[in-house]
C-alpha cells in the first residue's frame, strides 16, 4: 500500500488531518516516508544543499565552530552536534577545518540527530576514519544529547522541513486549513469549521492581516528553539542554524514540494518528493530570547559566509589550478554567496548563552 493510500484510509475514517501531520507522513513515516526511505541529495537525488555545493561552506563552518569554542575558553570536554546531517557532508567538511585547532577535535564529542536509518549509514560513510574526542553517537531527536558539557550545535535546511500548520483568516477568525481526500490517492485543502484551540505562535504582526491571508506557523520549530535556548543558557554554547526563510513575520503560503530538482505538486503521491515551509526567523528568534537565550542575525548566508573569509578560501584553492578549475570554484563560491543564487534567500541565525558578547559572522547583538 502506498503512503497517499494509507492517508487517504485514515482521512475516510477520521477526517480531515492538519497538514503538519501530513507533513510528518510523508518525510518521516517509518516505512514509506521520503528521508526515511531514500537519499534525496545531490545531482542524481531530488535537490542540492548548500554542503554539497562547495567544501568551502562546511569549512566555513568548521572555522566557525572552531572560534565560538574558543570563545568559550577551549573547554576540555564539548559536545559538538549536527541536526539533520544528511549524507554527513558538512560536518565531515567542518571537522577538517577544524583541524587548524588539534584541541578542538581531539575534546569535541560528536553526536549527529537524525531519524533515517538510509542517512545514518551514509553519515557514517563520510566520518570513517575522521578523528574527534568521542562518538559520533546518533541521536533520534536532540533532548537526548547530553547536557554534562558545553554545547556547539550546527544543522543547515532542517528547519524548513519540520511541519507546518497553516491558518486562513476568514471573517469569522482564522481556521486551520487542512488535508481532506478528494478521490482515490488524491487530496485538498479545506478549512476547519472551528477556531483553532491553539494560536500561541501566531505573531503579533500577522493579527491585522487582510481576509484571505494564510499564516504558517511550526510548533516543531518553536519547540526545538526552546530546548536548544534552554541548553545553551544552562551548559553554555551556541546554535547556529542556516536555513531558507524570512527575516520578518508575513502571511503567505511557503509550502512546496520538490522531486527531481523541480517543483511538484504538494499533494501528490506523498513521500515521495520533498516538501518545506520557509521559516519565520523572526518568531524563531523571539522563542529563543524568551527562553533566555541571546540572538545574532538572522542575517543572510552571503554576508555571513562574506564575513568568515570565503572569499579568501577560494582564492587559496585556486592557488595554482587550471583555469576551468578556478573557474568551477569561483563558481561555486558565487553561488554560496550571490544575492541572486543561495546568498539572500539563506538566511543564518545563532542561538547562544546570554554571557558571548560576540560570534564571528554576526553584527553585534542587541
Amino acid at each position: 500500500m502506498t503512503l497517499g493510500a494509507e492517508l487517504a484510509r485514515l482521512i475516510r475514517a477520521a477526517g480531515p488531518i492538519s497538514i503538519a501531520h501530513y507533513m510528518s507522513e510523508a518525510l518521516a513515516n517509518p516505512r514509506l516516508g521520503y528521508y526515511t526511505t531514500r537519499d534525496p541529495f545531490g545531482a542524481e537525488g531530488d535537490f542540492i544543499t548548500a554542503p554539497e555545493v562547495s567544501q568551502m561552506f562546511g569549512e566555513m563552518v568548521g572555522l566557525w565552530c572552531v572560534d565560538l569554542w574558543e570563545r568559550l575558553g577551549r573547554p576540555a570536554r564539548f559536545h559538538l552536534a549536527e541536526a539533520g546531517p544528511g549524507r554527513g557532508t558538512l560536518i565531515r567538511d567542518a571537522l577538517r577545518a577544524a583541524r587548524v585547532q588539534p584541541a578542538f577535535t581531539a575534546t569535541a564529542q560528536l553526536h549527529l540527530i537524525e531519524v533515517s536509518p538510509t542517512l545514518r549509514t551514509l553519515q557514517a560513510d563520510a566520518l570513517a576514519g575522521v578523528a574527534v574526542g568521542g562518538g559520533p553517537t546518533w541521536h533520534a531527536e536532540f533532548a537526548t544529547v547530553p547536557d554534562d558539557a558545553p554545547l556547539i550545535l550546527i544543522s543547515n535546511e532542517l528547519l524548513d522541513a519540520l511541519p507546518i500548520h497553516q491558518y486562513q483568516r476568514t471573517r469569522q477568525g482564522w481556521r486551520e486549513r487542512l488535508v481532506d481526500c478528494a478521490g482515490e490517492n488524491a487530496f485538498r485543502i479545506v478549512l476547519a469549521a472551528e477556531p483553532p484551540e491553539d494560536l500561541r505562535h501566531l505573531p503579533a504582526a500577522l493579527a491585522g492581516a487582510p481576509i484571505g491571508a494564510i499564516a504558517e506557523i511550526s510548533p516543531a520549530a518553536h519547540a526545538l528553539i526552546e530546548q536548544v535556548a534552554r541548553r545553551v543558557v544552562a551548559t553554555g554554547g551556541a546554535a547556529l542554524m542556516i536555513d531558507i526563510g524570512r527575516t520578518e513575520s508575513t502571511p503567505g503560503e511557503t509550502l512546496q514540494a520538490v522531486k527531481r530538482h523541480a517543483g511538484h505538486p504538494v499533494f501528490e503521491r506523498p513521500g515521495e518528493s520533498d516538501l518545506a515551509a520557509y521559516v519565520d526567523f523572526a518568531a524563531l528568534v523571539q522563542s529563543a530570547r524568551a527562553a533566555g537565550a541571546r540572538t545574532f542575525g538572522p542575517t543572510t548566508q552571503g554576508a555571513f559566509l562574506a564575513a568568515l573569509g570565503i572569499a579568501a578560501r577560494a582564492g587559496r584553492l585556486q592557488a595554482g589550478k587550471p583555469p576551468e578549475q578556478a573557474a568551477r570554484i569561483d563558481a561555486e563560491r558565487r553561488r554560496l554567496v550571490d544575492a541572486d543564487q543561495m546568498g539572500a534567500l539563506f538566511k543564518v541565525v545563532a542561538i547562544a548563552d546570554p554571557e558571548l558578547a560576540a560570534l564571528a559572522g554576526f553584527a553585534a547583538a542587541p
